[in-house]
């Protein structure tokens, strides 16, 4: 069964999503990151340039085999696309509902805004997993923060 976790009180999802990114890469992890398909661009490039110093590899699904096998970070607009190559390491969700199909990978993680409309999918998404039967775990980025 799936481990699902919700990232809560993101100021910037994008930001956030690649420091998280370079965090799972560096743990080994690959990672299928279903975003809008109006996002992916600016995902896209801000992987390119969140940190002066270092990139985070990655790909698009419709990128050659080669490129696909060597990229630890894959970007979709949806779980569709998925084929044989493709890890099942960790899903990151960026978009405003469950993916189908997302109890192939062993990881989900959803990253929520302190925007009122996407903590309103995000409750629907919470729902969702529970209903289901999964457990989640929570992670208050806003309580994280009060500590240091």
């Amino acid at each position: 069964m799936a481990e699902i976790a919700f990232h809560f009180n993101a100021p910037d999802k994008v930001a956030y999503s690649c420091r998280l990114l370079r965090k799972a890469v560096a743990s080994g992890a690959k990672v299928v990151v279903v975003v809008p398909a109006a996002q992916i661009d600016h995902l896209d490039e801000s992987l390119w340039t969140f940190s002066q110093l270092e990139f985070l590899a990655h790909c698009r699904m419709d990128s050659p085999q080669a490129l696909r096998q060597a990229s630890p970070v894959h970007l979709a607009s949806d779980l569709d696309v998925l084929d044989a190559l493709t890890p099942r390491d960790v899903l990151l969700n960026l978009g405003d509902k469950v993916c189908a199909g997302f109890e192939q990978f062993a990881r989900v993680i959803e990253v929520v805004t302190l925007e009122d409309a996407d903590r309103q999918h995000a409750r629907s998404r919470w729902k969702q997993y529970t209903d289901q039967g999964f457990d989640i775990v929570r992670h208050d980025l806003k309580l994280k923060e009060s500590l240091v």
